[in-house]
C-alpha cells in the first residue's frame, strides 16, 4: 500500500515537474522547491512506513509552525496570488467575471487535487483541512472574491469525498484530477429573507418514487451563473439534506444578484421549482452531518478573511511608512501606529482560532465550537480590519486607487454568506 501511495504521488509530482504553467505564473522557483519536497516526503514515507522507532522528544513540543511541504505550498501560492490574482482583481471587479484564461491557470495549480483522494488521483491525506485553510488564505492575499470563485473546484471535491458514498466519489472525483478540467459547481446553500436558518433550509425535497422533486430559492450562490451542475442544500423528510443538481434541469431559473462585495464571483440567484433530481444524486455517505457541513463552510470563510485581513495590513503598513506628513511618515503618529498594530492583533487572533478549528478537524475531534468562535471573530474583526484600512489611507482610501476600498466590501461578505466554500 506505501509503495502503491508513493508511486502515485511520485507519478502526479513527475508530471507537474515537467509542466510549463509554473513559468508562465512566475511561480517556478518556490514550485520547484514544493515538487522536491514532496519527492521527498514520498521516500521517507516509503522508508519508513513500517518503523516503530519512536518520535524524536523535539516533536512532543507544542509548536505552530507549517510542515516544511505546507510553508513551500504558501510560498507558491502567495507568488501566484501577488502576481497574477491582484493585478487581475480590479478588472475583474470592474466586469463582474472571472476570465476563462485565470481559471484555467487555477486548474493547472492543481488545487482540486487537495480535495481529491489518494485512491481517486488526488492529494488529500490526513492534514487536509489545515492545508486547504492555507490555500484559500494564500489566494485571498492576492483577492478575495477571486480566490472565493477558484476555491469552487476544490470546495466540490470536498463535498463529494466528505459527504457522498464511494459509487458517488469514484463516478465524480476522477474528473477534478482530470487535464480537462474540473466540472463547473457551485454550492447553493445561502437563503434570501430575514432571519433565515441555514441549518433548517426552506427548500424543500420530497420523495416522489425513486425521485426527488426540489422546491425553494438560493441567494448570492458564487460562480452560479455558469455552473453546469449544483449542489444544493433542502429539506427532506428525514432532515436537511444535499443534493446533486444539474444546472441545465427544468425548473432551474438563474439570474444574476449583484452584490456590495464579491462581483467577481458571478453571484447569482437560484430559484427551483419542482426540478427532478434522481435518488442516486443524493449525497449519503456514511457519517452525513449537515451542521458539520456548515462548519466547513464557515472555515474557508475565515481563511478567506484572514487572507486578505493580512493583505490589507501589508498594505497599510507600507503605505504608512512612505506617507509623509508635516515632515515625517504618518506610522510616527501614534494614532495611526495604534491603529496599525490593532489590526495585526486582530489579524493574528483570527488565524489561530481558524488553525485551533481546523486542527482539531483533521484529528477528527468535535470542532463546532471553535468553528463558531473562529467565524465570530472573523466576522467582527475583519470587518473593522477592512473599515481601518480604508480611514489609514484617508480619502486615497475611499477611492479606487487603492485596493483598500474592494477588499472592505468583500470582507463584508463573511457575514452573511453561508456554505458557498468547503475546506
Amino acid at each position: 500500500m506505501i509503495v502503491d501511495t508513493q508511486g502515485q504521488a511520485l507519478s502526479v509530482l513527475s508530471k507537474l515537474a515537467q509542466a510549463d504553467w509554473p513559468d508562465r505564473l512566475k511561480v517556478r522557483k518556490s514550485f520547484e522547491k514544493l515538487v522536491y519536497s514532496g519527492s521527498r516526503a514520498s521516500f521517507r514515507l516509503a522508508a519508513g512506513g513500517t518503523s516503530n522507532k519512536p518520535r524524536a522528544a523535539a516533536d512532543d513540543l507544542f509548536d505552530l509552525s507549517l510542515t516544511e511541504e505546507q510553508q513551500m505550498l504558501v510560498d507558491m501560492l502567495q507568488g501566484f496570488a501577488l502576481e497574477v490574482l491582484r493585478p487581475a482583481a480590479h478588472g475583474a471587479d470592474a466586469e463582474a467575471h472571472v476570465s476563462a484564461a485565470l481559471l484555467n491557470q487555477a486548474h493547472e495549480l492543481g488545487l482540486a487535487h487537495y480535495g481529491v483522494a489518494e485512491a481517486q488521483g488526488g492529494l488529500a491525506g490526513a492534514r487536509t483541512v489545515l492545508s486547504n485553510a492555507l490555500i484559500a488564505e494564500s489566494l485571498a492575499q492576492g483577492d478575495f472574491s477571486l480566490a472565493a470563485a477558484l476555491l469552487i473546484p476544490l470546495s466540490a471535491a470536498n463535498c463529494i469525498r466528505r459527504w457522498g458514498n464511494y459509487a458517488q466519489q469514484s463516478a465524480w472525483l476522477p474528473a477534478f484530477v482530470s487535464e480537462q478540467g474540473a466540472p463547473g459547481f457551485a454550492l447553493a446553500v445561502t437563503e434570501p429573507g430575514v432571519l433565515t436558518d441555514a441549518g433548517q433550509p426552506a427548500t424543500r425535497a420530497r420523495k416522489r418514487g425513486k425521485h426527488y422533486l426540489l422546491d425553494g430559492e438560493k441567494a448570492l450562490v458564487i460562480a452560479g451563473l455558469d455552473a453546469s451542475w449544483l449542489i444544493v442544500s433542502a429539506q427532506a423528510v428525514d432532515g436537511p439534506a444535499l443534493f446533486i443538481v444539474d444546472a441545465a434541469s427544468k425548473g432551474v431559473c438563474r439570474r444574476v444578484e449583484p452584490g456590495m462585495g464579491l462581483k467577481a464571483c458571478g453571484l447569482a440567484r437560484i430559484q427551483l421549482k419542482g426540478v427532478k433530481v434522481p435518488g442516486e444524486c443524493r449525497l449519503a455517505g456514511e457519517g452525513f452531518d449537515f451542521p458539520a457541513f456548515l462548519d466547513y463552510s464557515a472555515l474557508a470563510f475565515c481563511a478567506l478573511a484572514v487572507g486578505t485581513a493580512q493583505a490589507a495590513l501589508d498594505y497599510v503598513t507600507t503605505y504608512c511608512n512612505e506617507r509623509q506628513a508635516f515632515g515625517e511618515p504618518i506610522s510616527h503618529r501614534q494614532g495611526v501606529a495604534f491603529m496599525v498594530a490593532d489590526i495585526a492583533i486582530e489579524l493574528d487572533a483570527m488565524r489561530l482560532l481558524l488553525w485551533r478549528a481546523c486542527a482539531r478537524a483533521e484529528s477528527g475531534l468535535p470542532f463546532r465550537r471553535e468553528a463558531y468562535l473562529a467565524r465570530l471573530l472573523c466576522v467582527d474583526k475583519a470587518m473593522k480590519i477592512g473599515s481601518d484600512a480604508v480611514q489609514l489611507l484617508g480619502g486615497h482610501g475611499f477611492t479606487q486607487e487603492h485596493p483598500v476600498e474592494r477588499w472592505y466590501r468583500d470582507l463584508r461578505s463573511v457575514a452573511v454568506l453561508t456554505g458557498g466554500l468547503h475546506l
